[in-house]
């Protein structure tokens, strides 16, 4: 066992747990002075407002707005989404929406992707499947017969070589 580790738990999880309780704990002391800060950076700046993380600049008011984190998007009574910027100032709400949702889907469609991969390999790698068996013993049969339809025509064609004398031996001086 590696020093400093609790039996039965991973080396990180005591750490992990230690940080979420942090960020648990630290929004729920102040929530009242992050409001106040949003409201006294109005008809500031974009950057200056976006600094604290908890804000929302409205463009067309040039407002700082504490962010409404019960509805999940800002309603449109408060700003309109073309207008509303939250992280990046140059970016607004809805280009920043629908480049999560493009990204979003494309995580979700890639790993669809990835599991009907992984599931069709895995299917493949079993076993043969009956059908495939009895194709490559069919496959095998038709060999053995058309094998067998040779060496029948190669003995008639030399049957009829001999009757006529055209049957070529392997060295022509033997007869001598």
């Amino acid at each position: 066992m590696a020093p400093g580790a609790t039996r039965g738990l991973p080396h990180w999880v005591l750490p992990l747990g230690g940080a979420a309780l942090l960020l648990v704990l630290v929004p729920a002391a102040a929530p009242e002075q992050i409001a106040a800060d949003c409201a006294q950076k109005t008809n500031t700046s974009c950057e200056e407002c976006l600094k604290n993380v908890s804000c929302l600049w409205c463009n067309t008011n040039k407002a700082c707005l504490d962010y409404p984190v019960r509805t999940i998007l800002p309603p449109a009574s408060l700003c309109e989404l073309s207008s509303a910027r939250w992280g990046i100032c140059s970016v607004n709400f809805k280009a920043l929406i629908i480049a999560m949702s493009v990204l979003g889907g494309s995580l979700v469609l890639g790993i669809a992707v990835a599991c009907c991969c992984c599931c069709c390999r895995r299917k493949k790698s079993r076993k043969p499947d009956k059908s495939d068996e009895r194709a490559a013993r069919e496959q095998e049969e038709r060999r053995i017969r058309q094998e067998e339809r040779r060496a029948e025509m190669k003995s008639r064609h030399d049957e009829i070589r001999r009757k006529y004398g055209l049957f070529k031996e392997k060295n022509p001086y033997e007869k001598f």
